[in-house]
């Protein structure tokens, strides 16, 4: 039996789709679980709902996308960057935190992985290239292709998975963490010192990542696509 993985979604309050509120999410989400031996599900905003989901599903990805996170989240909040509600920000960190209390198998991808380690105590900076002054830019590379490499903590759950000191990831941000509280581990980075990969300390599988694994679903063996599938395998044991 595939074990059931909720989906958070992204939402905007108006565009493309419809003049209206409406509820969004790039398939390959969808495809990159299936194909690793889940069933996705996608999750959205009700709040009264979260027990329930959690209690249906076995494991739990926090999608990658742009909206504005908690002004004191980062490291110089008098930054000049605009903080308006999110409706989704409020949700995902919800849901992020009841699941953590369950120790449900969880993995943030990109955004997915800031709500993360920020709701934990991390800061984050809102432009990363200039933060670190980088020959990377971690924004506008194709995220099919790979932008650059990946070095693995030893001592993490992400080589555990992966069996990789090294490998190559894509890239499409400009919010980033730099700084991580006692609660968190990181268990990847960049050649330029940014934090790609961190970990929930105490939690059997709880990976943020700042790149997106959805993208490369056409090679089993691809380190991204083991996380996936490690989560996936993870939430079976739990049928």
């Amino acid at each position: 039996m595939r074990p059931i993985i909720g989906i958070t979604l992204d939402w905007e309050e108006q565009g493309t789709f419809s003049k209206r509120p409406y509820y969004a999410l790039r398939e390959s989400y969808f495809d990159i679980i299936y194909k690793a031996g889940g069933l996705p599900l996608a999750i959205p905003y009700i709040h009264d709902a979260i027990d329930d989901y959690l209690e249906r599903i076995g494991g739990l990805v926090v999608p990658g996308g742009d909206f504005a996170f908690k002004k004191d989240w980062y490291v110089n909040p008098d930054e000049d960057k605009p903080y308006p509600p999110s409706k989704r920000l409020e949700f995902d960190i919800a849901i992020i935190k009841k699941a953590l209390d369950k120790n449900m198998p969880l993995l943030g991808i990109c955004a997915g992985m800031q709500i993360m380690g920020a709701s934990l105590g991390a800061k984050m900076t809102p432009n990363v290239n200039k933060y670190l002054s980088t020959s990377i830019d971690h924004r506008s590379a194709q995220p099919e292709q790979f932008a650059h490499e990946v070095k693995v903590n030893k001592d993490s759950l992400l080589y555990k998975i992966t069996g990789k000191e090294n490998f190559p990831v894509n890239t499409a941000h400009s919010e980033a963490i730099v700084e991580l509280s006692e609660k968190l581990l990181v268990s990847g980075i960049a050649e330029d010192g940014a934090i790609e990969a961190i970990e929930v300390r105490n939690k059997e599988f709880a990976i943020g990542v700042q790149w997106h694994p959805e993208f490369f679903i056409t090679d089993n063996s691809d380190p991204s696509f083991l996380i996936v599938k490690a989560l996936v395998e993870k939430a079976k044991e739990k049928l």
